[in-house]
């Protein structure tokens, strides 16, 4: 994108606006599955979210490029693990977008009924899709503006609900309190609470998507702003829905609680005013939408999972067919369900909350896989396993809760999942169609030579990639390690074993031996053995990616210690691998 970086409150506004539009739909959704003891269930949310401010933190602190879950799965384990987490947060992303466009719509409906809803969303989806390709810094300034409407609307909201209470005591918050428990037990229905409260977190991982864009800092700051956010508005809009209104209505008001909790308290206007907010909001989580997946599909492309065809720019440094392509994404969906959310709602609940997972599973293979590398802060092991082990209840509850969402979700997961990994498998469908093509027979010979050349010319351009891996004088067991990741998560047969030295020496006659016996171990791989005078320094990685041509997200590094001068990001997409 765009090389200006942003500051705190704008890209804590892109990010914001999906979180905190969840107060829109979360209290209601909480207080219909757990009453009275709602609010309750949402600050143990907030307690939870507490946890993934400090496992967010970490992970992106010391892996600090976009890419989100992707980004951490790929320099901890294996590029498969990686790209499945990417499927999972792309496929939150489309659900994210199309339900908060088309709930923006519905709103809007609600003041001017005179339009199609479904139409509209198209429309809408549109317009996010041309603020985006204008640029991040552009699409941030709406996106700055929503979020402060956002918030000051909630304010007058809660200023008018303890005026109400003021003025009408208690007593609905007293009889509330004095209904049957809902599930059967205050446990049980604080457990549904829990579990349903639990989508009022999303959009809190779209950060770590667009780090890269941020200025050096200001990610960990945009983590507290949506804390502190979502941890005031959701459990005391709930509290204060509960002294307002009795619990039994709420389930009939769910599809626009917010603005009927105005319309009780201030009357038509605010209720007005609160739908006005809802169309604004939930519009800027479809930009958020935008960014994030942005960020995370061009780092995806950079690592040859997707065609290098998406990393085209225009002139405002917008990788516009990635946009295109979700723009495309978005509608088809749109389309397949005719508007109707509740199928999205499964693929968005399940989807967000594995790929929160996923980042607490990561976080655990950083600190056992590369506990070397400096990080700016530090989770205990301990909380990172209660967010994981919360994760893990959320999921079970809204499973057991709507058993059917299991099986919606695995409609849109499965072959999203194949696409991705077939794309990884490239090299190997490739070897099997040429061999389809050699068994067909000769009266198709003309065609199917032709074929054969095309994926020939395909698979030869795939493995002429030349891959680097920056050696610190390491043994031949080392070198090795490298050569089987190589194998396992990478299409070609040409690296460079590099190593940066500060004064020209001859390498150690053994390790040469040793070195030829690996080249003779892989004959598939041309393998160079180069030594460099001077220090390894993101200036001298620029320079060698540009005169052998070979992208920084090719080179690969083992896991820094804590003397080492610079952080990973500096180095421009340079990879951890050992």
């Amino acid at each position: 994108m765009s090389t200006k970086k942003l500051g705190e409150w704008y890209a804590t506004a892109i990010c914001g606006n999906d979180i905190t539009s969840s107060c829109l739909y979360v209290s209601a959704l909480a207080i219909v599955a757990s009453g009275q003891y709602a609010w309750i269930a949402l600050l143990m949310v907030a307690a939870v979210l507490f946890l993934f401010r400090k496992i967010y933190g970490e992970v992106v602190g010391a892996l600090p490029l976009n890419g989100g879950a992707y980004n951490v799965l790929l320099n901890t384990t294996s590029k498969s693990n990686a790209a499945i987490a990417a499927c999972l947060t792309i496929l939150s992303y489309m659900a994210t977008a199309v339900i908060s466009s088309s709930e923006a719509m519905h709103y809007l409906h609600h003041i001017f009924p005179h339009f199609n809803v479904n139409v509209a969303t198209f429309v809408l989806l549109l317009i996010f899709l041309g603020l985006t390709i204008l640029g991040i810094s552009e699409s941030a300034v709406v996106a700055l503006i929503i979020f402060l409407f956002h918030l000051a609307t909630m304010a007058l909201l809660i200023g008018t609900c303890f005026y109400f209470i003021s003025v009408h005591g208690l007593d609905i918050l007293y009889n509330n309190f004095h209904l049957p428990t809902k599930k059967g037990s205050v446990l049980m229905a604080i457990f549904f609470g829990f579990s349903a409260a639990m989508l009022g977190i999303s959009g809190f991982e779209s950060s770590s998507n667009f780090v890269e864009e941020q200025k050096r800092g200001v990610f960990a700051k945009t983590l507290r702003n949506m804390w502190i956010a979502v941890s005031i508005l959701n459990p005391l809009l709930a509290f204060l829905a509960i002294c307002i209104i009795p619990v039994s209505d709420v389930e009939s008001q769910q599809n626009s609680f917010l603005s009927y909790l105005g319309e009780l308290t201030g009357g038509k206007w605010l209720a007005t005013v609160i739908s006005i907010n809802a169309v604004t909001v939930l519009s800027g989580a479809v930009l958020t939408s935008f960014v994030g997946v942005n960020g995370l599909i061009k780092r995806m492309t950079l690592d040859r999972i997707l065609p290098n065809y998406f990393l085209k720019e225009n002139k405002k440094g917008s990788t516009y067919r990635i946009l295109i392509l979700f723009f495309i994404l978005c509608c088809s969906v749109l389309l397949v369900t005719k508007g109707q959310l509740a199928p999205l709602a499964a693929v968005y609940a399940l989807s967000f909350l594995t790929v929160m997972a996923s980042f607490a599973l990561g976080n655990i293979l950083l600190k056992l896989r590369r506990s070397r590398l400096p990080r700016p802060e530090y989770a205990k092991p301990g909380a990172v396993l209660i967010a994981f082990v919360a994760i893990i209840i959320a999921l079970y509850g809204n499973i057991k809760s709507n058993p059917k969402y299991l099986l919606t979700f695995l409609q849109y997961f499965i072959p999203s999942a194949i696409i991705i990994l077939g794309l990884m498998l490239r090299k190997d469908i490739m070897h099997f169609i040429v061999e389809t093509l050699e068994s067909v027979s000769k009266s198709y010979r003309k065609y199917t030579i032709q074929r054969e050349r095309s994926i020939h010319k395909s698979l030869k351009k795939l493995y002429e990639q030349n891959f680097v891996f920056f050696s610190k004088g390491d043994d031949i067991s080392t070198l090795n390690k490298v050569m089987m990741y190589l194998h396992e998560n990478e299409v070609t047969n040409r690296i460079k074993i590099v190593t940066v030295v500060d004064e020209k020496i001859q390498p150690d006659a053994k390790f040469l031996a040793d070195f030829d016996t690996l080249d003779r171990a892989y004959p598939e791989v041309d393998m160079e053995y180069v030594t460099i005078v001077g220090e390894f320094t993101p200036d001298l990685v620029e320079e060698l990616s540009k005169s052998w041509g070979i992208p920084k997200n090719f080179m690969f590094i083992s896991s820094p210690g804590e003397k080492f001068s610079y952080r990973v990001d500096e180095l421009g997409g340079v990879r951890l691998i050992l």
